[in-house]
């Protein structure tokens, strides 16, 4: 069974949403996702000195810890649920650009 983990970076949808982006991020979205078979755990982190980065950078990461046959479906599966309402996805979240996503398999 492959390991991996996924990483996801977005922003808030504004500057003045950012408390409701982080509340429904942490109490909504995160536990919807470890919902999701093969996934087996979540952590988020925010950039440590924001004067760093660019204007549209992103500014939060989350890193979803994997464990399935294939690493790609769960991602799928995921995919799936926001499309077709299981998931809800919060205005809140910037989506343009869409947050990017990069599943990174264990090196073992």
């Amino acid at each position: 069974m492959a390991k991996g983990i996924l990483f996801v970076q977005s922003n808030p949808s504004h500057p003045d949403r950012e408390d409701e982006f982080n509340e429904w991020y942490s109490t909504v979205h995160i536990p919807d996702v470890c919902a999701v078979d093969g996934v087996t755990g979540a952590r988020r982190y925010k950039v440590s000195d924001p004067s760093s980065l660019g204007t549209d950078a992103p500014r939060y990461c989350a890193v979803y810890e994997l464990e399935a046959d294939d690493l790609n479906a769960v991602i799928g599966e995921i995919g799936s649920r926001a499309m077709d309402g299981r998931m809800s996805i919060s205005d809140s979240m910037a989506m343009d650009p869409v947050p990017a996503m990069t599943i990174y398999e264990l090196v073992e």
